[in-house]
């Protein structure tokens, strides 16, 4: 909680979040800095990741589990060839394998192949809790515990950009879709391995990134500056 008079704002803002940031680092930012009261988000980005986080201020806070189950929509690249602990490129490098056999065909037929609902095992480095415990602090000290599957649906999973081993792609998603563990899954369907090595959302539900404040502006405008940037909240009865 700030120190001294708090600035009860209600409403929703839109960030532009950098890499190398935590989403927490992003509310706890925007806290300080306007001297607020309850700040949420809805969804967390991995600090590897940009793009849009929805933050929630003030009563907004009570529109969370509705915004965080909204759609997500991402572009992304992977890599084949190479698998990490962490299923991105943050990760220590678990195996390698062969990709040269891989074609652009092969490519976008294995992505159309994990559209639509299917099941994926959450990645050990993650903030999911099992029994109490979060996962990516048992995979620091080198433990693999059995993940139930979950099912997610993915709507889209196109590939826009070719330049193996390397591709882009974009993906439309229902809530709690790990993006890295989809890029594993395709590489695991290839026989080849792959990982996540960038990823930037676009839009969350209504949401778009085009309409995001960057931090940089953040840091650097007045009160009067940031009140014009906070949307005003929807209809409650709405919840």
């Amino acid at each position: 909680m700030p120190k001294g008079p708090v600035n009860e704002i209600d409403g929703l803002l839109l960030v532009d979040k950098p890499q190398d940031w935590t989403s927490h680092d992003v509310v706890n930012c925007v806290r300080s800095r306007f001297r607020l009261g309850r700040v949420g988000h809805c969804g967390t980005l991995d600090p590897m990741a940009t793009g849009l986080l929805v933050l929630l201020l003030g009563r907004g806070t009570k529109w969370q589990e509705h915004f965080m189950g909204e759609d997500k929509v991402y572009a992304g690249s992977l890599m084949l060839g190479v698998e990490t602990d962490s299923e991105d490129a943050t990760g220590a490098v678990v195996a390698t394998h062969p990709w040269e056999q891989v074609t652009e065909v092969d490519l976008k037929a294995a992505a159309a192949s994990l559209t639509g609902e299917i099941l994926q095992v959450p990645p050990m480095v993650s903030a999911i809790k099992v029994n109490g415990k979060a996962l990516y602090k048992l995979a620091r000290k080198g433990q693999v515990i059995e993940r139930e599957p979950r099912p997610v649906t993915i709507h889209r999973f196109d590939i826009t950009m070719v330049d193996l081993p390397r591709a882009d792609f974009i993906v439309h998603c229902s809530k709690g879709t790990y993006i890295r563990t989809l890029c594993a899954d395709l590489g695991r369907k290839l026989g080849c391995g792959a990982h996540m090595s960038a990823l930037r959302r676009l839009e969350c539900g209504p949401f778009s990134v085009a309409d995001a404040v960057d931090m940089e502006t953040l840091k650097g405008c007045e009160l009067a500056d940031f009140m014009a940037m906070v949307r005003p909240l929807p209809n409650e009865q709405a919840l």
